[in-house]
């Protein structure tokens, strides 16, 4: 039987996942994975839990929103694809010496579609001594809206993620103020299952974690133009450009990791993000949330 792979968003900051798919990973390490999308973000981790998917790539943020929810749920993160926050801060004028406190009194739109990109940023806003109400603050908006907003100077600042960077750069129409993937470690996406596949499901989830392992291998070697060229299928309406620039922007802010082996430090950025903003209370632990036993074991045999 297949393992059902549900992805929790299309974005292009799972480059690595779609990499995978496209170059026959799965098949070349023996195991058959059937890929769905769940209708939408939030249904992700329920979807894991009622069985419609054995596994999906997303972020340890749903595993703790899950945890939080549902206490004593058994969802673990088990092979880490994106370690840094693929966001990134873009303003109307170039301002090279951007610092956080430069949002105050602004019109800064932030994103709606999920939660952990304003999390993270309003956890860098209070390290950086700023309270996040201080802001003015647009957070009702897509990110498509948001973009078209900066560029007809209805904004100042947006948060958005790739492709959306690199257009408003190359059409002008915006210049980046902060990459958030410059602050570390904060751990993004994730393999994610039921404990219980784990155990039952064991041999074949290796294969899969060894799969994502030498996809990024290859990810390390390669050209922004060679991973839009594998991701190209998934990202049909983006000018191949476009397509290019974005994934050589990620690729050279370090935001895919070389290992499956998700690290204590990204985990715990993460959840401090999650904890100051309100999102969930104390944060499900990494020994509950993380089992990095297949990756260990992964990155112990790889050639």
């Amino acid at each position: 039987m297949a393992i059902t792979l549900q992805e929790s968003l299309r974005g292009l900051f799972y480059a690595p996942f779609y990499a995978a798919l496209s170059r026959g990973a799965y098949a070349q390490e023996g195991v058959e994975v059937s890929f769905v999308s769940a209708p939408r973000p939030g249904d992700a981790a329920t979807n894991i839990l009622g069985g419609a998917a054995d596994v999906c790539w997303g972020g340890p943020m749903r595993v703790m929103q899950t945890y939080h929810q549902v206490p004593g749920c058994d969802l673990v993160c088990f092979a880490e694809v994106v370690t840094r926050d693929p966001f990134l801060l873009v303003g109307r004028e170039p301002r090279p010496d951007f610092k956080m406190a430069d949002l105050v009194g602004l019109r800064v739109a932030t994103v709606s579609e999920v939660p952990t990109p304003w999390m993270c940023l309003q956890e860098d806003l209070r390290r950086a001594g700023i309270d996040p109400a201080a802001l003015t603050r647009i957070d009702n908006r897509t990110m498509a809206e948001n973009r078209a907003a900066l560029a007809a100077g209805d904004l100042d600042v947006v948060q958005v993620f790739e492709p959306f960077v690199t257009d408003l750069v190359a059409s002008g129409s915006g210049h980046i103020w902060y990459a958030a993937a410059t602050r570390g470690p904060t751990s993004y996406t994730t393999f994610y299952a039921r404990r219980g596949v784990l155990t039952d499901r064991r041999d074949e989830l290796t294969r899969m974690v060894r799969a994502i392992h030498r996809t990024q291998q290859w990810v390390g070697t390669a050209t922004g133009a060679d991973i839009a060229a594998a991701v190209r299928t998934f990202f049909p309406d983006v000018p191949t450009a476009i397509l290019e620039g974005a994934c050589a922007r990620y690729k050279s802010l370090g935001i895919w990791s070389q290992t499956p082996i998700l690290p204590r430090a990204g985990y715990d950025r993460l959840r401090a993000s999650l904890v100051s903003g309100g999102f969930v209370d104390p944060g499900t632990p990494f020994e509950i949330a993380v089992d990095n036993s297949l990756a260990e074991a992964v990155v112990a045999t790889a050639v």
